[in-house]
């Protein structure tokens, strides 16, 4: 790369190392954002259309899927990227000002669904290997095992369904 030559990696205690999403290190951030938003699983929870809105329903999702039905932490860390990615396409595309998430459970599947104002339809666009944007529905699609858009008369409901094994 131009003008990189030379350059090496930082060594030693300064060296940055990529943060990796482990259940069980925003516990305590969860159970927060469950005491302050509500429960997903109880009704919709309305969060603002702003970015950091991603990281709340991120907790929300995680709580939920670990802590309260139990499931496991590798099934955690797919629904958590998946509602990232449906609430970043949320703030990013609908001009909403707020967004509702809804988690539910049924025998053998879970239900994660955004739901936002604007008719909008999200669209899964080809992705390429070094694209750096655009990967939202991609992911959504190869992740979940059924995922769609139901057009409400006042906006849209965007939804994933994952299987799970039932103790």
């Amino acid at each position: 790369m131009a003008g990189l030559e030379g350059m090496g990696q930082p060594r030693g205690p300064a060296r940055a190392t990529a943060a990796r999403w482990s259940p069980t290190v925003e516990d305590e951030g969860a159970l927060k954002a469950l005491e302050l938003y509500g429960n997903p699983t109880e009704s919709e929870v309305p969060l603002p259309s702003r970015p950091e809105s991603a990281a709340t329903a991120r907790r929300l999702a995680q709580v939920v899927v670990l802590r309260q039905w139990g499931l496991s932490p590798k099934l955690t860390e797919d629904v958590v990227l998946l509602v990232s990615e449906l609430v970043g396409n949320a703030v990013r595309h609908t001009g909403a000002r707020v967004f509702g998430l809804r988690m539910r459970r049924r025998r053998g599947w879970i239900r994660v669904e955004v739901r936002d104002p604007s008719r909008g339809l999200p669209c899964l666009m080809p992705v390429q290997e070094l694209d750096v944007s655009g990967r939202g529905l991609f992911l959504v699609d190869k992740l979940a095992d059924r995922w769609g858009v139901d057009l409400l008369p006042r906006g849209k409901t965007t939804w994933f369904e994952m299987r799970v094994a039932d103790r």
